[in-house]
């Protein structure tokens, strides 16, 4: 074991903090999923009738870092098995428990999807599986303003599993350069009061440069803007993991960045709200302006991420049965969840139930469905693989050191959107 192996094994509970986090990150995005189904204003593929300006206020609390958890602790797993593993076998691995999910999701999961989205906007009135024969021909005719380059087919929320695949092939290819690049670090740099506003401002010039000419697409081709942000959030978690003193810092700090996190937070509801007085389009346009909500939004973005690790670090370094189990089934919950939650809604619509009864019995059937689904999936060794999962249906134990950690949370790295 050389240095750079020991420096990211020698503390065990790093990975199960990583492991509960994950859980939590994933139960914030059921959430946040069912919120897209009320929320005012904010597209989704369907909405409910019942629709309030004040869950916008909510949502944004996670919405600028949600899903840069995501490919932050995607990350720092993905430098602890580049540590242990040859990149070539951990490309191999991705490839097979990420790539297969994803064209499994998109010609099966995501379907229903799609037929519901089409028939509650009026955008086609026809049986599904009359729908079904056109969404998986690549040369169809039907619905032209409506397809792609691959027709009618898509992945929706799956959008999360072909860019993390990208990038994680990019820096395991890049390996030795960069664990060679982090190696040689300045160790001053390992200090908070460096490390965040070289991060910060680094993400801010990425911000200025393509946000506006680059929005996103999720199409993976044209989506410039989220490639820099989750490629560059992607490398800060290589760096983190492999130096650990960074980590310890946002322990330390962690009251610190939550203060900062929340303070923004709070600017930019009171800016929404027009707290500061009415902006006119010129200024809205002007370069300083400009500036003043990079640094506000980016600064918000990295220090909840921040605040979340230091947190988790503090707090969530335990590993239990449970959390074994949720990661293991966060792949197959994940590919599930969206679908899930688009039907149940659907159903429920025509019955015109209490908002508050509806949103509860879409969570609860989700969750269950989730649930059902993973459990059925691991009792079926040929379905497993389209699930991310071992081929071979083997008994959940008490996984006892960080290498299998490691290896579990690798297993289950797909996540949403």
């Amino acid at each position: 074991m050389d240095q750079d192996d020991l420096a990211v094994g020698k503390q065990k509970e790093r990975f199960h903090a990583l492991d509960n986090l994950r859980v939590l990150a994933f139960m914030v995005l059921i959430l946040y999923h069912i919120g897209m189904f009320y929320v005012l204003e904010w597209g989704w593929h369907i909405k409910s009738q019942n629709q309030y300006g004040w869950l916008q206020d909510v949502m944004l609390l996670t919405n600028q870092w949600r899903m840069s958890l995501l490919f932050l602790i995607s990350a720092m797993v993905l430098g602890v098995l580049l540590g242990r593993y040859s990149p070539w076998s951990v490309i191999g691995e991705r490839s097979r428990r990420l790539l297969l999910p994803l064209l499994f999701g998109m010609f099966v999961i995501v379907s229903p999807q799609v037929y519901v989205e089409g028939t509650v906007n009026g955008i086609f009135d026809v049986a599904f599986f009359q729908f079904y024969a056109e969404y998986i021909n690549p040369a169809t005719n039907w619905l032209p303003e409506h397809q792609s380059i691959i027709g009618l087919l898509t992945w929706n929320h799956l959008w999360f599993l072909p860019y993390l695949f990208c990038y994680s092939v990019i820096i395991a290819v890049c390996y030795p350069l960069l664990a060679k690049m982090v190696s040689a670090w300045p160790a001053f740099m390992d200090k908070l009061r460096y490390f965040l506003p070289v991060t910060v401002g680094l993400t801010i010039l990425i911000w200025l440069a393509l946000r506006q000419q680059y929005p996103t697409t999720h199409d993976l081709v044209n989506d410039w803007y989220s490639h820099a942000k989750y490629f560059f959030v992607m490398l800060i978690g290589f760096v983190i993991v492999r130096r650990p003193a960074i980590w310890t810092q946002l322990m330390l700090r962690r009251r610190v960045l939550l203060s900062i996190a929340m303070a923004m937070y709070a600017v930019i509801i009171a800016y929404r709200h027009d707290a500061f007085g009415s902006l006119t389009e010129a200024e809205q346009s002007s370069p300083d302006f400009l500036l003043m909500v990079a640094v506000v939004v980016v600064t918000n973005h990295w220090c909840w991420l921040a605040a979340i690790l230091g947190y988790g670090k503090k707090y969530l370094g335990y590993s239990g049965a449970l959390t074994r189990y949720l990661n293991t089934a966060i792949l197959p919950y994940y590919l599930l969840h969206q679908t899930l939650i688009v039907v149940f809604a659907y159903w429920l619509m025509p019955l015109t139930l209490p908002v508050w009864l509806e949103f509860c019995l879409i969570l609860t059937f989700t969750v269950a469905g989730c649930a059902a689904g993973y459990e059925l999936v691991r009792r079926l060794s040929w379905l497993r693989p389209f699930f991310g999962l071992k081929g071979t249906a083997t008994k959940q134990v008490i996984q006892p050191d960080s290498t299998q950690t490691a290896n579990a949370l690798a297993a289950s790295d797909g996540r949403s959107a």
